[in-house]
């Protein structure tokens, strides 16, 4: 059976009244931080490194100078527009935000699209609790310009304006999955942790376990199983402080410096945010980039290339905060639509 377009007026008068909703809670985002006196800033989509997460994908291109080799020069569509974003940073702004384009390879389900909206912030001289505040406020913000009274998604609702829950990694693995992850960890800080101990934690929880599990392998294994499907039930979830080893640009905690001041937000089933207290320290971000692409060629046969440019600016930064908000997700949120595609204009085809 033939798939209806889009485009299609009866199909596209179903969508329309999601997409002025979304109009509204466009509008919303750039007025909650301008009248914050933050900057809007916009930088270039095309990157000599388009973002070294080792599992995300990127599209690469060829950049053909006038008069210059007609080979031209690799580049890549970013996958988020942090490296620029921080680079302004190191040039002395104090508060940004920007609404980007991102891309993503491989990449295509009811949450996710190979383009989309990723709305970043940052504020110099602070660090990730005053995050924690910002995306409250600025979620309840988007709630009352579309009327919106919850969250919806996947078949769950969570309410915006109560309290809203904080549950560090360590406490939440405690408590749904029932050990200490701490004592899964070495007692200095390490990018690769060896993954016996926490492979033992996910046999006995009935997880599968492979030989070629990393550390982090398992322990996404277990958040995925026993973890994620309590969070962001009746209302949206702040789960914080991550291992070290899942945040290549966090800033070290003080306190225990084998995690990192790093956190992610969920609401009604969906994964909507992720913040850091940025790494400042270059000869380190060098180290985990480095760690990064080569686990991303043992994984995949491919590596990016490290944007110098960025590590010099990294160097000069202040202290930091940033997050990361997918747009289009908080929309389908407000909304209740039930796929990404419903909250688009025009999807890629």
């Amino acid at each position: 059976m033939m798939q209806i377009p889009f485009w299609y007026p009866t199909e596209y008068e179903k969508k329309l009244p999601l997409l002025k909703k979304r109009i509204k809670i466009i509008n919303a985002i750039r007025e909650f931080f301008v009248n914050q006196d933050f900057l809007e800033v916009e930088t270039p989509i095309l990157q000599i490194s388009p973002g070294l997460e080792p599992h995300l994908k990127a599209f690469e291109t060829k950049m053909v100078e006038p008069f210059c080799d007609e080979n031209g020069k690799t580049m890549y569509l970013h996958t988020s527009p942090e490296f620029t974003m921080k680079k302004l940073l190191a040039a002395g702004l104090p508060k940004i935000f920007q609404m980007a384009r991102v891309f993503r390879n491989e990449e295509r389900s009811k949450h996710h699209h190979p383009e989309f909206i990723m709305l970043e912030w940052y504020r110099a001289h602070e660090d990730y609790n005053i995050l924690m505040q910002d995306t409250i406020d600025l979620v309840r913000y988007c709630a009352k310009a579309c009327g919106a009274t919850a969250l919806i998604g996947d078949g769950n609702s969570c309410d915006p304006f109560d309290n809203w829950e904080k549950i560090s990694v360590c406490e939440a693995i405690k408590k749904y999955a029932g050990f200490d992850l701490m004592e899964t960890l070495p007692k200095e800080p390490d990018l690769a942790p060896n993954p016996e101990p926490i492979a033992k934690k996910a046999i006995e929880l009935g997880i599968q376990v492979n030989e070629s599990d990393s550390w982090d392998d398992i322990y996404f294994r277990i958040a995925y199983e026993k973890i994620e499907p309590n969070l962001g039930k009746k209302v949206p979830t702040i789960l914080f402080d991550y291992p070290v080893c899942m945040a290549a640009l966090s800033r070290k905690k003080d306190s225990d410096p084998r995690l990192s001041e790093r956190f992610e937000v969920y609401a009604s089933g969906v994964e909507l945010a992720n913040a850091f207290s940025e790494l400042t320290d270059a000869v380190e971000q060098r180290t985990r980039f480095e760690h990064d692409m080569d686990l991303k060629e043992k994984l995949y046969h491919e590596r990016y290339p490290i944007d110098d440019d960025f590590i010099a600016a990294v160097s000069m930064m202040p202290k930091a905060t940033g997050i990361a908000v997918g747009v289009d997700r908080l929309v389908m949120l407000l909304t209740g639509a039930k796929r990404i595609d419903d909250v688009l204009w025009a999807p890629v085809m």
